[in-house]
C-alpha cells in the first residue's frame, strides 16, 4: 500500500494542555464577581492550578483509565469471607485524590467556600464526571450532620479535609473521609416515606440496629453514609459508619453493582443491612427534615455538573471547529456552524452563571437568599439538567463522525448527560418542589422576583416574560398539569436577568431574541442570523496554551 494514502490532513488536534479555568470567561467572571476581593486573588491562584490540571494529557488519561476499568465488587474474600469492597482502578483514586486536595469537599466553613468550591466543581469534574458523586455526597453531608453538634464536631473535620485516604479502617485513624447516601428502596423509588427498612433502637444514646435492603446506594466505598430508616417515631435520619471504632467491620452488604448507562467509573449499589449499628442524627420521625439540607446541596451539584458536561461539550464542538476545514474553509467560519455554535454556547453560559449565582446565596447565608434557594434550585435542577443531554448532542454532531467514536471523549459526556436530571429527584419532583414552595412558602417567590427584578427594564422581551410568569403565577389552581411548563418559564427567566447583568451585550440580547422573545426554532442553530454571532462563538472557545 502506498505510503501517501497514510498521509494525515485536517484533522484536529487534542483539547489539550490548556487553563480550563481561565479558558471559560463566564466562568472566571462569575468568580469575580461574586467573591470579595480579599480572597479572590488566592482562589482564583487555586482555581488556576486545578484549571491546569484539568486540561493537561495526564488528567485526561486518568479520565479516560476509570471509564475504561469501572469499578469491581469484591464480595467475598477466597475462603468465602464476606469483604463487601468495592476495587477501583488507581486513575480513579488519583482523580479523587486531586479533587479532595483541592477543596471539593470543603464549602462550609470558609470563606466564600461554596463559590470556590463550585468553580471547582465545575472545572475538575470536566475531566471525568462519575467521581463528582463521593465529592458531591461528602460536602452535602454535612449541614445533615450539624443538627447533632455532637456529630458534627466528630465528623465535619474529616469531611472538609483536603486529603484523601482510601481503604477502610475506623474514622478516626483516617485524615479525610468520604461519604455517601441511601435513601432510595426498590418499592417506593422518590417517595421515601414508604421505606420499610426499620430501626430498633439499643437504648438511650441515639444508636439502633438498621435492617432492609437500599436499592440504590450512592458511593458504597465511602467511609460513613446518611440512610433514612422507620423507627419506631417515624422515618428517621441515621449515620451509618462502614467500619466501627473497634476495627470490626459493620454489617453492609454489598448485593451488586448497578450496571448504568453511563457514570461507569463510579460504583453505585444495592446494598442490606442485617443488624446494621446507626446512630440517629436528628430526632425520630424527622429524617426527611434532617437529610433535605443534603438532597438541597447535592441537587445544586446536579446543576453545577450538568454546567461542567455543557462546558466540556462546547469546548469540544468550538475547538473541532476552529480546526477542521470543510467546504473551502474552516466549520467555524461558516454561517450555520457559527449559528450552532453561538447557540450552544448560549446554553453553557447561561448554565454556568446560574449555578455560581445559586453557590453565591449559599455562601450568603441570609434569610432573603434562603426564601431565594428554595425556588431557584429547584428550578435550576430541572432546566438546567434537562438542557444538558441536547447540548452534549448536538455538540457531538458538531464533530460529525469522529464525535461518535469513543476516543474523542464524546460519547462519554453524552451517556453522562441524563444523569443529573434523574439524581437526587427527576424532573417531575423538581416541579413539584417548586409548587410546594410557591403555595407554601411566600417569602420564596418575593425573593425570586425580587432577583429577576434587579434586570427589569433592561430589555423589554425580559419585562414581558416577567408579566406573562406573573399571570401564570396568578392563577396556581389545577397547576400540577401545566407545573413543567411554569418551572421552565422561570428558570428561562432567572437567566435571562443573570445574563442581562452580568454577561456581554451581544450574550444577552442573543438569549433573550430567543429563549425569552421566542426568536428561536425547535432545534439549536435557529438563532435569529442578525445577531453579533461571532462574538459569541469566540468568547466561548477555549483556546491551547
Amino acid at each position: 500500500m502506498a505510503a501517501t494514502t497514510h498521509t494525515v490532513t485536517n484533522q484536529v488536534p487534542p483539547l489539550v494542555g490548556y487553563d480550563v479555568f481561565t479558558a471559560d470567561r463566564a466562568l472566571a467572571e462569575a468568580v469575580e464577581r461574586h467573591l470579595e476581593p480579599g480572597i479572590l486573588a488566592g482562589a482564583r491562584g487555586e482555581l488556576e492550578a486545578l484549571g491546569l490540571a484539568a486540561g493537561s494529557a495526564q488528567a485526561q488519561k486518568w479520565g479516560a483509565q476509570a471509564n475504561e476499568n469501572p469499578p469491581q465488587l469484591r464480595a467475598y474474600d477466597r475462603y468465602g469471607h464476606r469483604l463487601d469492597e468495592v476495587e477501583f482502578h488507581p486513575a480513579w483514586h488519583r482523580l479523587l485524590g486531586h479533587a479532595v486536595s483541592a477543596g471539593l469537599t470543603d464549602a462550609w466553613g470558609r470563606p466564600g467556600g461554596h463559590v470556590r468550591r463550585a468553580a471547582g466543581f465545575l472545572v475538575w469534574t470536566q475531566v471525568e464526571a462519575g467521581h463528582g458523586c463521593p465529592l458531591s455526597m461528602t460536602h452535602a453531608a454535612v449541614p445533615a450532620l450539624r443538627t447533632d453538634p455532637a456529630l458534627a464536631a466528630e465528623w465535619e473535620p474529616l469531611l472538609t479535609s483536603h486529603v484523601y485516604e482510601e481503604g477502610l479502617r475506623p474514622a478516626r485513624e483516617k485524615a479525610g473521609v468520604l461519604f455517601g447516601m441511601g435513601m432510595t428502596e426498590k418499592q417506593g423509588g422518590t417517595d421515601v416515606r414508604s421505606n420499610t427498612t426499620r430501626a430498633e433502637p439499643l437504648g438511650g444514646d441515639g444508636a439502633y440496629l438498621l435492617t432492609g435492603h437500599k436499592w440504590f446506594c450512592s458511593a458504597p466505598m465511602s467511609d460513613g453514609f446518611l440512610v433514612l430508616a422507620q423507627a419506631p417515631g417515624g422515618l428517621s435520619c441515621f449515620l451509618v459508619p462502614r467500619v466501627l471504632p473497634d476495627g470490626s467491620r459493620n454489617v453492609f452488604a454489598i448485593q451488586r453493582l448497578k450496571d448504568k448507562l453511563g457514570n461507569r467509573s463510579n460504583a453505585s449499589g444495592e446494598v442490606e443491612f442485617d443488624g446494621t449499628w446507626a446512630r440517629r442524627v436528628g430526632e425520630e420521625g424527622r429524617g426527611v427534615r434532617t437529610i433535605i439540607e443534603m438532597v438541597a446541596a447535592t441537587r445544586l451539584d446536579c446543576v453545577v455538573g450538568s454546567a461542567a458536561l455543557m462546558r466540556q461539550a462546547v469546548a469540544q464542538a468550538v475547538h473541532h471547529s476552529a480546526h477542521r476545514s470543510a467546504f473551502g474553509g474552516l466549520l467555524i467560519e461558516k454561517p450555520l456552524m457559527r449559528n450552532v455554535l453561538a447557540d450552544l454556547a448560549l446554553e453553557s453560559e447561561a448554565a454556568t452563571t446560574l449555578a455560581l449565582r445559586l453557590a453565591a446565596a449559599y455562601d450568603a447565608d441570609t434569610e432573603q437568599e434562603r426564601a431565594f434557594l428554595r425556588i431557584a434550585v429547584p428550578a435550576a435542577k430541572y432546566w438546567v439538567t434537562k438542557r444538558c443531554t441536547a447540548v452534549v448532542g448536538e455538540a457531538l454532531e458538531c464533530l460529525g463522525g469522529n464525535g461518535y467514536v469513543e476516543e474523542s471523549g464524546m460519547p462519554r459526556l453524552l451517556r453522562e448527560a441524563p444523569l443529573n436530571s434523574i439524581w437526587e429527584g427527576s424532573g417531575n419532583v423538581q416541579a413539584l418542589d417548586v409548587l410546594r414552595a410557591l403555595q407554601r412558602e411566600p417569602g420564596a417567590l418575593d425573593a425570586f422576583l425580587q432577583e429577576v427584578g434587579k434586570a427589569r427594564g433592561a430589555d423589554h422581551r425580559l419585562d414581558t416574560a416577567i408579566k406573562d410568569l406573573l399571570t401564570e403565577l396568578a392563577d396556581l389552581d389545577a397547576v400540577e398539569a401545566r407545573a413543567r411548563r411554569l418551572v421552565e418559564r422561570m428558570a428561562l427567566v432567572l437567566q435571562g436577568s443573570l445574563l442581562l447583568r452580568w454577561a456581554p451585550p451581544e450574550v444577552a440580547d442573543a438569549f433573550c431574541a430567543s429563549r425569552l422573545g421566542g426568536d428561536w426554532g425547535a432545534a439549536f442553530g435557529t438563532l435569529p442570523h442578525s445577531l453579533d454571532l461571532a462574538s459569541v462563538v469566540e468568547r466561548a472557545r477555549a483556546r491551547e496554551a
